[in-house]
């Protein structure tokens, strides 16, 4: 089946005329309701990918994540990339050094890369808190997305930025810049499905936006769980389960051949 979900160049050529919507995804039928839902975007666990994912999400641009200290040399990324790429996948996301990243580049494997806040990197800028509120502090950050440029990286993830710098930085940068709590001056807007599913248990970032709650529902669920099962094991103390209609039946006569062959 030909596929028509968009291709890296059908994504830069929409930097500046309209903002994409983005999803972190996490199971099949969070993917499959991303594509019902028309979002254009996803952010993906690389196990998730395979025709399993083609088959619930034919249309989506997957961006499965090289999982920073998951891999350390440029040939387990290049491996872990390549294997993505071909599990459907249509560009990675890699925060690793810019010689990693341009080796992916050598080897024409789209990269998405991070700037801003990074969590796995957080020290370097003083923890999970926003990022650039200073103008040497977003000078630094345009210095780091020029360096993406040059190591042939296509998009980043800007996260926690003021908006006013992040729009700047989007609209002098060939990058497609998808912002995370970086207002709505980039090309793309991305949340985590949790947030917006209102699954998220403890903090939720304040760029999040919550647009159902779930965890009330998965909370009502798991009552009805435990209800069923402790049913269920009453049923089992009383005698109530199993019924007839749960049993196998033996004809009669089979039943007292059996009986007499065990009885001697």
């Amino acid at each position: 089946m030909k596929s028509n979900r968009p291709t890296v160049a059908d994504i830069l050529a929409l930097k500046g005329k309209r903002q994409l919507s983005m999803l972190r995804v996490v199971t099949l039928e969070e993917a499959q309701a991303a594509e019902k839902a028309g979002i254009e975007m996803v952010s993906v666990p690389p196990a998730l990918l395979g025709p399993a994912f083609r088959e619930v999400a034919p249309s989506v641009f997957a961006v499965p994540g090289l999982e920073y200290g998951d891999y350390v040399s440029a040939e387990e990324y290049l491996r872990a990339a390549f294997q993505a790429m071909r599990a459907g996948g249509d560009a990675v996301y890699c925060a690793a050094s810019l010689s990693i990243i341009r080796r992916l580049r050598d080897e024409g494997i789209p990269v998405c890369s991070h700037v801003g806040l990074i969590p796995s990197k957080a020290t370097w800028t003083g923890g999970f808190k926003a990022v650039g509120k200073t103008a040497e502090s977003a000078l630094g950050i345009w210095n780091a997305v020029k360096a993406l440029e040059e190591a042939g990286a296509f998009a980043a993830e800007i996260e926690v930025v003021p908006a006013e710098i992040a729009s700047l930085i989007s609209a002098k940068t060939s990058l497609f810049m998808i912002s995370m709590g970086a207002g709505s001056g980039c090309d793309g807007q991305y949340l985590f499905a949790d947030d917006v599913l209102g699954q998220t248990r403890g903090h939720v970032p304040r760029h999040a936006k919550t647009y159902r709650n779930f965890a009330v529902e998965f909370d009502r669920l798991q009552e009805e769980r435990i209800a069923a099962f402790r049913e269920f094991r009453e049923d089992v103390g009383s005698g109530a389960y199993p019924e007839d209609r749960h049993n196998v039946g033996v004809p009669a006569d089979e039943l007292a051949r059996f009986r007499t062959m065990i009885n001697g």
